[in-house]
Formats: structure tokens, C-alpha cells, sequence
């Protein structure tokens, strides 16, 4: 993949700030995963990416309840990817959730500086079946 000049400031491994869901409903945004999410985004120059994001306090689970816990407590995928304009698009090849495996993943993103803003489609949200909802995920660059 040849990348433009755009395409190459967004190549980078990026480390999870903020995590908010957005309702579309009432516009109200909170944090998702609590006030310390964690996560990695891994945009590479040969097209590929990566994306893990987990809840702030997770624990290692004992019991199928914590382990129901833990997987709704996390979003990870990966594919190739390409920029269109300010958008990414993914076509998913692995996902914690299969129904976007296969799918094309539209991610709006802005650069501020070492910042990465980044924000999903409006789709029904993977976590609370029935609500409308898009993420806003910030992201630092990393050293």
C-alpha cells in the first residue's frame, strides 16, 4: 500500500485515553469501560491494523458470570484498512464480535497533533441491544 502523506501521520501504534458511547436518542455521552479504559490501536504502512480495548479494573475470571463480565468489557479486532478523506475503513478479518467479521468497519478520524479523535458510524450498540449509539475513542500517539 502506498500511503499519502495523510494516510502516513495516522500509520502508528496509538494508546486509549477515553472511551465515550454517544446515544443517539439523547445525545448523552459517558464513559464506556470506566474513567481508565485500556487499549492499543496498531495502524501499520502495509494496510494493516489492530484494536484491543478493554475496561478499566478488569480481573482475571474465575467463573462463567466473570467471564461473561470480561468479554463485555472489551472490543478487539483487526483487518486491512485504507483512508478515504478523514475516514478509515476496516474490512474486519478477526473480531470479538462476528457479526463484524467480514464487514467494513467506518471509523470518521481527526489528527490533533500526537492526538487521534476518533469516531464509529451509529450503529446498535454491540453491548445494550435496542439503543443507537457511536463510540469516541481519543488516542495518543505513542513514543
Amino acid at each position: 500500500m502506498k500511503a499519502s502523506s495523510q494516510t502516513e501521520s495516522f500509520l502508528g501504534v496509538w494508546k486509549l485515553l477515553s472511551f465515550e458511547m454517544e446515544n443517539q436518542e439523547t445525545g448523552q455521552r459517558l464513559p464506556r469501560f470506566g474513567d481508565a479504559p485500556r487499549g492499543r490501536l496498531i495502524l501499520s504502512p502495509s494496510g494493516q491494523m489492530m484494536a484491543v480495548v478493554t475496561g478499566e479494573g478488569r480481573g482475571v475470571p474465575t467463573s462463567d458470570i466473570e467471564r461473561i463480565a470480561a468479554f463485555q468489557s472489551m472490543i478487539a479486532y483487526s483487518g486491512t484498512f485504507r483512508v478515504e478523506g478523514d475516514e478509515w475503513i476496516t474490512t474486519v478479518d478477526v473480531s470479538w464480535n462476528e457479526s463484524w467479521t467480514s464487514t467494513e468497519q467506518r471509523r470518521h478520524f481527526q489528527l490533533e497533533g500526537d492526538r487521534l479523535v476518533v469516531t464509529s458510524a451509529w450503529a446498535e450498540s454491540p453491548f445494550e441491544p435496542g439503543k443507537t449509539v457511536r463510540g469516541v475513542l481519543t488516542w495518543q500517539r505513542e513514543a
